[in-house]
């Protein structure tokens, strides 16, 4: 038995370092090793850089001088235009998520239906999306200019007509009216998740007698909630991200001498009043206001996934 063993130990120790499995491993390390590179260089590296910053006064012509806390003091007790532009991201999200929701979901079952020509249906709501950001936000600020397609329409129905992003009151639906242009891409991917339930739950909700809603509630809604949960949790993520159709509605709309969150700072958004102080060089005070909207769309990511758990339900799961 002793003379067994022997081989098997000389066998143990000759076994070639790089095997089958950590072969595999590092190959597919170097296939991730540019992603992994820009991801620490790029992304990593500026992130923890942008943290060490909102601690310090730095205006990049001098090097960062450290402060402690004083910028986040003053953000959080002297400085009111920063609950200004918090309270108007936060009604943003909140009010443009349902709609963009309800809508694309809405698209997406009438685009489900098997009838002729529903292909060329489904590319003329999706076009849209493809048109650049810049060009889409000329074209809404026409469609809601005091004398545009949208008040012209509400002239000849007789209902009153709104100034939109000349009026403070109005401003933020605009906004939000304004997001309905770009519900293609998630009209797109709930289509993908209705197409992807099993076709005989329903033969059997029929055959048990369930009515369209009975359908539509037991067993469309709980089948498509993975889809749901990712649209709403990509689109609440990217509300709080809203710059480009604030700026350039709140500069251009009200003419000249418009300052960015015009008409009275209605459209004050939180990245249009953090990029207000990277203009002014100001990259301590910017660095904490963008480690504060990372903190709270980090806690309401977490808090979205944890009351998934209710009512998301997962097939395999």
């Amino acid at each position: 038995m002793a003379e067994l063993a022997v081989p098997k130990t000389e066998a143990v120790r000759k076994r070639p370092f790089l095997n089958q499995r950590r072969r595999e491993a590092l190959t597919g390390y170097l296939f991730a090793s540019p992603w992994l590179f820009g991801f620490l260089a790029l992304t990593l590296g500026p992130m923890l850089f942008s943290l060490y910053v909102s601690f310090t006064s730095y205006d990049i012509a001098n090097p960062p001088h450290w402060i402690g806390l004083q910028n986040y003091q003053f953000i959080f007790q002297h400085d009111s235009d920063f609950t200004k532009a918090l309270g108007n991201t936060l009604w943003y999200v909140t009010f443009k998520t349902p709609v963009v929701i309800v809508t694309s979901l809405f698209l997406a079952i009438l685009m489900n239906q098997k009838v002729p020509g529903i292909k060329y249906y489904r590319t003329i709501f999706y076009m849209p999306t493809v048109i650049t950001g810049v060009a889409a936000i000329f074209l809404w600020v026409w469609l809601l200019s005091p004398f545009g397609l949208v008040n012209n329409i509400l002239g000849a129905l007789h209902l009153p007509q709104q100034e939109w992003f000349l009026n403070p009151q109005y401003a933020k639906t605009g906004m939000i009216i304004m997001g309905t242009w770009y519900i293609g891409a998630p009209m797109l991917i709930l289509l993908a998740g209705l197409n992807s339930i099993p076709r005989h739950l329903y033969e059997a909700a029929m055959i048990d007698g369930a009515g369209i809603l009975r359908r539509f509630w037991n067993i469309t809604l709980p089948m498509l909630s993975p889809t749901l949960f990712f649209i709403i949790l990509t689109n609440v993520i990217g509300a709080f991200q809203v710059f480009n159709s604030a700026y350039v509605i709140s500069t251009t709309a009200g003419g000249a001498g418009a300052q960015p969150g015009d008409p009275e700072k209605s459209l004050l958004f939180y990245e249009v009043y953090l990029y207000k102080y990277f203009g002014l060089s100001q990259m301590g005070y910017a660095s904490a206001l963008a480690w504060i909207l990372f903190i709270v769309v980090l806690a309401i990511t977490a808090t979205q996934l944890y009351l998934s758990r209710r009512w998301v339900y997962y097939e395999g799961g």
